[in-house]
């Protein structure tokens, strides 16, 4: 059996950005099309384990009213906060290392990781991501939310596929290069 691997699935503007500075996600639309999903039911087929941040919990949650994901697959939310579980939701405030190492010990399919920025850069630090899928939005927002930011060590990734479609959006799928 191999072991779990851990992906990284966003959306980013042109210039590197996830949100508008007050959270907006509208600008999305621009690459919506009847039909088109941009891959993400085929990674989803083989991930069992979904990862998100609180802040964008609390989004999806504005948006649609509830976490879609948590009725197919185990969800963490990880927050500072100690909040009870709800049906397949676990609200995770410990060590990522930890959870990502339990995870992986566990039979199972891959962990999707959903943003934001800051569980980005806290699973970036800990190099937990062992894919990356990165779909770039064909607009330029100018100052907003960033998805990566600073502070990081390098990581060497290798590009294994770039799709453009028709809507303008460009995605770019990296693998993290094994260290020594």
């Amino acid at each position: 059996m191999s072991e779990r691997k851990v992906i990284l699935y966003v959306s980013m503007s042109v210039d590197g950005y996830l949100a508008t500075e007050d959270d907006d996600l509208s600008w999305l639309d621009t690459v919506e099309r009847e039909g088109e999903d941009y891959g993400y039911a085929a990674v989803m087929e083989n991930v069992d384990t979904y990862l998100v941040g609180r802040k964008t919990y609390d989004k999806i949650v504005d948006i649609v009213g509830y976490l879609p994901q948590a009725e197919k697959m185990e969800c963490y939310v990880i927050t500072r906060q100690e909040l009870l579980p709800q049906k397949n939701i676990i609200f995770y405030n410990d060590d990522i290392e930890h959870l990502i190492d339990e995870l992986r010990k566990e039979s199972g399919q891959n962990i999707v990781c959903d943003g934001g920025a800051d569980l980005v850069k806290l699973m970036m630090k800990h190099q937990l991501i062992d894919e990356f899928i990165i779909s770039i939005i064909p607009v330029f927002l100018g100052e907003g939310k960033r998805l990566f930011k600073g502070g990081l060590l390098p990581q060497d990734i290798a590009l294994i596929n770039s799709t453009s479609y028709e809507s303008g959006l460009v995605q770019l799928h990296y693998v993290k290069i094994a260290g020594d």
